[in-house]
């Protein structure tokens, strides 16, 4: 990625991506719209016969005959990606997701009214995983040809591909997979506990029968589906036998899951793997945290010792988030991106996000600290890393762009998604086959035809660029496990109206201000040094209402008008209540600096910050610049 010049096109660039991020700014802390945007998702993902109230309209009934061939009712669930498969270990990991947020966010999605469809969406995964597990030790593991699928561009509507069922036995033992499958039948019957106590139960029955299976037969489930290596290859089951067995004892309480736990906390690697990414395929750092909060509850009794191990390994995690572990930190993208990986990037900081939430809550709880080799931090201080990615994804970033399709004023209009980039079956009656849709549909440079709303594509890369291309698979496709977590990380943020915003889906009705609001009012700081004035050309480019206060988007643009450059530029903001973007603040009181890759201005170069709050605007001002 170029770094923008002081040419007159390097600043029209700079102006035309700080204008898009001024645009974005109103809209990255209404989590409430964004929770609601994710659950169309997930509708979206639909396998099987869609139901009456479905609110994704350009997706029709599919795979209605999946795994009939090998005799057994495999309709429904939900496909993995941009494809038509269907994984069962990220499937259950997204479903694992998706209930720990309906169980420890129930408040806060209550208060939004999103509760039902946080259920809805963990039913429509779980009436699946029930039919896929047949008997005991039978796990019906995927749905599709991997291989097949992927030489294919056809709506799930219009399917020729293979639909060959994989199955996991005693025989082709599966313990990731089954574990994970286990885990996540565990959180639903806590999810569904409160409001339907029969279907909660029939949950828990059948995850204990499948991490009685995991952990009996154990193998990888790629070695019994070799189909799903190239896709989902698994790097072990350990983690996720010790992931269903907590989930097992969240849910009855039973102290042999707890056991199993701590007796298998070092050879299983527990309590001695310390983790920098949490995902479908590693779930250590959840463990960890699950476990942690046993012990912050003064629960752990002969447990206390192996529990206060498994809390190092959180703490490890989570001080590496916060860049406080002693050197062993994540690695971020310039503009404060958690970066794990070049495919699909976003789905690591999203999980690692909500994890982090999570923590957050059982700290503050516990009225406890994070103790870190660079300091202890107060729980507020992980919500805020939590909050910062999230941010970033809704449009805090270089390119001001929402990484949540559908949501904010610019986002990704060429997904990597079969369904979303071809005419829905209701406007194209016609098929649309295999190579034809690589050819028609595919190559097409023109926005896909149906929003995929709520979808979280992989992202950018480590330069924070992200490039709106249909075939740039790893950065343009969205996954079922990347966006799960985002429900319980926006459900958290959006309960956190004092310090965040939030509030119902559509909180804010956005009006276009009076015209005096637009005036612009310049100010001009010319020091004495140097003769050289720096203007200022202050307005309001938005107002809406938001629990009986009317809050204003402030935008100010910073006019070099010398005929050099100037580096170094040091504000003085006054009087600002709400939030800032496009400035960083330098740790003295009221006092802020551009971004590192912006320190100098050309002669003649623009640049402007966002702000937002209620009432009168903020006093800025010239403190020093060289």
């Amino acid at each position: 990625m170029k770094k923008f010049g002081g040419s007159l096109f390097g600043a029209s660039l700079l102006l035309t991506v700080l204008l898009a991020a001024a645009t974005a700014a109103a809209e990255y802390y209404n989590y409430a719209n964004a929770l609601d945007k994710t659950f169309l998702f997930f509708e979206a993902q639909r396998s099987g016969k869609l139901p009456a109230a479905q609110r994704v309209k350009w997706r029709s009934h599919s795979g209605l005959k999946d795994g009939l061939a090998q005799g057994v009712s495999l309709e429904g669930g939900y496909y993995d990606a941009g494809d038509h498969v269907k994984f069962g270990l990220p499937m259950a990991f997204s479903v694992t997701m998706l209930s720990w947020a309906a169980v420890d966010n129930r408040k806060e999605l209550s208060g939004l009214n999103q509760m039902q469809q946080a259920l809805w969406s963990i039913k429509w995964g779980t009436d699946y995983f029930i039919k896929a597990h047949p008997q005991p030790n039978v796990l019906w593991g995927q749905v599709g040809d991997g291989e097949s699928d992927h030489y294919c561009w056809e709506r799930a509507e219009d399917m020729t591909t293979s639909r060959t069922a994989y199955k996991l036995d005693q025989y082709h033992p599966g313990s990731d997979l089954a574990g994970e499958t286990a885990a996540a039948l565990a959180a639903a019957s806590l999810a569904f506990k409160p409001f339907n106590s029969s279907y909660s139960a029939t949950l828990l029955s059948h995850a204990k029968e499948l991490f009685s299976f995991a952990d009996k037969y154990r193998g990888l489930y790629t070695d019994s589906i070799p189909n799903a290596k190239a896709f989902y290859m698994s790097s072990g089951y350990s983690d996720e036998l010790l992931w269903a067995a907590a989930w097992l004892h969240r849910a009855t309480g039973d102290q042999y899951y707890l056991k199993y736990a701590m007796d298998n906390a070092g050879y299983m690697g527990g309590t001695g793997w310390g983790m920098k990414e949490f995902s479908w395929d590693n779930k250590y750092a959840g463990v960890q945290v699950l476990l942690t909060k046993i012990l912050l509850e003064g629960k752990g009794g002969v447990y206390t010792s192996t529990l206060k191990q498994y809390q190092m390994k959180a703490d490890y995690f989570t001080c590496a988030c916060l860049k406080k572990n002693g050197g062993y930190n994540i690695q971020t993208t310039p503009g404060g991106l958690m970066y794990v990986r070049e495919w699909n990037n976003l789905q690591y900081a999203s999980a690692a996000s909500f994890l982090l939430a999570v923590y957050s809550d059982y700290l503050s709880a516990a009225n406890a600290k994070l103790n870190c080799p660079d300091g202890s931090v107060p729980p507020q201080a992980l919500l805020e890393f939590a909050k910062s990615q999230a941010d970033y994804i809704l449009g805090k970033n270089r390119q001001g762009m929402s990484y949540v399709v559908g949501y904010g004023p610019k986002y990704p209009i060429r997904v990597h998604h079969r369904g979303a980039s071809i005419a829905s079956i209701f406007d194209l009656r016609s098929s649309v086959y295999c190579s034809q849709g690589f050819e028609s549909w595919y190559k097409r440079s023109q926005a896909d035809p149906n929003v995929i709303h709520g979808a979280l594509v992989g992202g950018p890369d480590e330069n924070d660029y992200y490039s709106d291309d249909r075939t740039n698979y790893e950065q343009s496709e969205p996954t079922l496990s990347g966006t799960a977590p985002l429900v319980g990380l926006f459900a958290k943020l959006s309960g956190k109206l004092g310090s965040y915003g939030g509030g119902s889906p559509k909180p804010y009705q956005t009006t276009k201000p009076p015209a005096s609001s637009y005036k612009a009012t310049p100010t001009t700081y010319s020091p004495k040094q140097s003769g050289a004035p720096i203007q200022f050309l202050h307005s309001i480019t938005a107002n809406w209402m938001a629990w009986n206060t009317r809050y204003y988007r402030h935008k100010v643009i910073i006019k070099n008008n010398s005929q050099k450059q100037i580096s170094d530029l040091k504000l003085k903001i006054e009087e600002l209540s709400g939030p800032i973007w496009g400035v960083n603040p330098t740790g003295q009181k009221n006092t802020y600096q551009l971004p590192q890759w912006q320190r100098t201005l050309k002669a003649g170069q623009a640049y402007e910050f966002v702000y937002v709050q209620g009432g009168p605007q903020a006093k800025v001002s010239v403190l020093s610049y060289y």
